[in-house]
């Protein structure tokens, strides 16, 4: 299943493309790196002509007219970022994470068996069975309702943001088997 994101947020904006590349400087494009918000996938894009981005900035990049990029590259591996654009991604994960709060606490009182053996909630980090028992026990009496909820209700539980935080670079850096959160 192919999802397209609707926008992104700059991670690196290069106005005279990659330093590495060969091309002639007259013929260079300039590049943008950016994360998508719905999906978190890591994409290259070329901005409109004369268009300034900084990092941080969220920009459309979804069906129709688009005001500040010109078209999709395509997908870029985590080991491409400058090192400005990954030295923003964790930050610029934690505010996704935070401002779609609604969907990370959905995983937790959704998530589902994967075998008879591993389940969804074993994907995060820090979390082993004795969690994943106490987590399924909770949403059973009541469905969380934010991060703080869970770490209240569960016992000695690691920091439920940071553990989404940190499965989602893990994703991303191509660590992970299975994907929960970035769309491939």
């Amino acid at each position: 299943m192919h999802t397209k994101e609707e926008k992104v947020t700059v991670l690196d904006f290069l106005p005279n493309g990659y330093p590495l590349d060969n091309t002639p400087s007259y013929k260079k494009t300039p590049i943008v790196q950016a994360i998508g918000n719905d999906h978190l996938v890591l994409l290259e894009l070329v901005p409109r002509k004369d268009v300034k981005l900084q990092p941080n900035e969220v920009v459309y990049i979804g069906e129709g007219k688009r005001e500040k990029i010109h078209h999709i590259l395509g997908k870029l591996s985590m080991d491409r970022l400058t090192a400005t654009g990954n030295s923003m991604l964790k930050d610029i994960i934690k505010e996704i994470v935070e401002k779609n709060q609604k969907k990370f606490i959905d995983f937790f009182n959704n998530a589902q068996p994967l075998t008879t053996r591993m389940h969804q909630l074993e994907l995060l980090p820090g979390v082993g069975k004795k969690h994943m028992w106490e987590i399924i026990e909770e949403r059973r009496n009541k469905p969380f309702e934010s991060f703080d909820d869970i770490k209240k209700r569960v016992k000695l539980m690691p920091d439920p943001e940071r553990a989404i935080i940190r499965r989602i670079m893990n994703e991303l850096g191509g660590k992970e088997k299975h994907r929960i959160f970035v769309d491939n």
